[in-house]
């Protein structure tokens, strides 16, 4: 580092101007007799401080490019590599500061997946649809994928480890990312359901990052269990109304054929147009009602694999059930935990899925109001936040290949983000599973 004397001068009694030469080593002192005239005075003081200022800013630049490394020179908390993300591990420092810093999800790395990073592979992506015009009561679910990632803020408080599934899905060895929003016109339906297929089935046929790797069970190579044979990244998508399923249905059927959906839920979503609003147009025929009943109607859905959770709408009437079943869904009603529990529930979900493709879709709904107040359409006697995440770890080894949380409209939520923390918690135990299960399986 390069050091320069310079002169600090300061006023002493009698009006005495001191200057201190040298002030790194403080070794000599001078006096300078006062002048009798205030104006002389006043300019040499003026002088003075002008020389300092011009030595200090000569000696720091000076210093600053002595052994310069462009390199070396990062903004706080920047990430070299950004699909590292940077999280405690065992033993390590926790809860240091994880409120600053832009939002994304669990503090992931933020990937312009739609933009200048295009080309980026990566294994789990975080990607917000904030659709909400297809919402037949309260709007406001286009803010969901902000809400919900200020509500995920604190995941990592104290490390992301997940005591009862025994992994941290942020340090898996998978690159988890959050790649921002897609942009989801609000004026026009149609148009906006097509961006969001097209921009979800963009990141759906990238390649993943992470190679599938061998089984744990025999050694054998895994191959991918998609119809096209390749080894395919899985999505969490941030509703946005439920609409935003129909056209990433659409996306995963493009990889996957028809997929067995797992469904939790407060109402159906599976009713005909004509029922379910009257379907004034072709377009309002499509909204967060009726979007299960077009995946069915277009071969989306496997049909007798696929299961509704947590069910307890009120009905047109008995058509409405005889509807869903002609859709392909079985039906778990939430009032039925009080007699089979929450191991009764994962032993349904388990026996219809089997060991087929699982595509998981989450209304926030599916949790009851006093946990979880601020949704579209909130409906009481549902289950609470800590028996839906039991549930949700109940799935471990299913082959989720993407994911969904929706209706979440933060400006009905409590001062304490109560929904947006809920529905983070229940999406840090669905990449969990993620984290544990590969999307592949042994040749046969």
């Amino acid at each position: 580092m390069l050091m320069l004397p310079f002169y600090e001068h300061e006023v002493g009694r009698d009006g005495i101007l001191f200057s201190r030469r040298n002030l790194f080593s403080r070794t000599q002192e001078h006096i300078i007799p006062p002048s009798h005239n205030p104006l002389d005075f006043f300019l040499l003081k003026m002088r003075s401080h002008s020389s300092t200022l011009f030595a200090l800013v000569f000696a720091l630049v000076g210093s600053a490019h002595d052994d310069h490394d462009h390199a070396d020179q990062m903004p706080l908390g920047y990430v070299k590599y950004p699909y590292q993300a940077a999280y405690p591990g065992d033993n390590e420092v926790t809860a240091d500061s994880i409120f600053s810093g832009i939002t994304t999800f669990a503090r992931l790395p933020w990937v312009q997946c739609l933009g200048k990073d295009r080309d980026a592979a990566f294994d789990i992506a975080f990607i917000g649809a904030p659709f909400d015009t297809g919402t037949s009561y309260r709007p406001g679910a286009r803010f969901g994928p902000a809400g919900i990632r200020a509500g995920s803020r604190r995941l990592t408080l104290y490390g992301g480890y997940n005591v009862p599934l025994e992994v941290n899905p942020f340090m898996s060895g998978l690159k988890v990312v959050d790649c921002g929003d897609i942009p989801v016109t609000p004026y026009d339906n149609k148009f906006a359901i097509q961006q969001i297929e097209d921009a979800h089935k963009e990141l759906l046929h990238r390649r993943a990052f992470s190679p599938l790797g061998n089984d744990t069970l025999t050694g054998k190579p895994l191959i991918s269990i998609s119809l096209d044979g390749k080894n395919h990244p899985r999505l969490v998508t941030l509703g946005g109304d439920h609409t935003i399923v129909l056209p990433i249905l659409r996306s995963i059927y493009s990889a996957y054929g028809p997929i067995s959906v797992v469904h939790f839920d407060s109402h159906l979503d599976t009713w005909k147009p004509s029922v379910f609003g009257g379907a004034p147009s072709e377009q309002a025929a499509i909204n967060h009602g009726t979007y299960f009943y077009w995946a069915s109607q277009e071969g989306l859905i496997k049909n007798g694999s696929s299961i509704h959770g947590a069910i307890r709408t009120t009905l047109s009437g008995p058509a409405d059930y005889e509807n869903d079943d002609a859709s392909g869904f079985q039906r778990i009603e939430a009032r039925e935990i009080d007699t089979i529990g929450t191991e009764g529930i994962i032993k349904r979900i388990r026996e219809t899925v089997g060991d087929r493709p699982v595509y998981l879709s989450i209304d926030i709904d599916s949790i009851d109001p006093a946990f979880a107040p601020a949704t579209g359409t909130p409906e009481t006697g549902g289950w609470s936040t800590r028996e839906l995440r039991t549930i949700l770890r109940g799935l471990d080894g299913l082959h989720i290949v993407s994911a969904d949380i929706v209706e979440v409209a933060p400006a009905y939520d409590t001062n304490a983000e109560l929904t947006t923390m809920a529905a983070a918690d229940v999406l840090y135990e669905v990449i969990s599973v993620m984290a544990k299960t590969p999307l592949g399986k042994v040749a046969n």
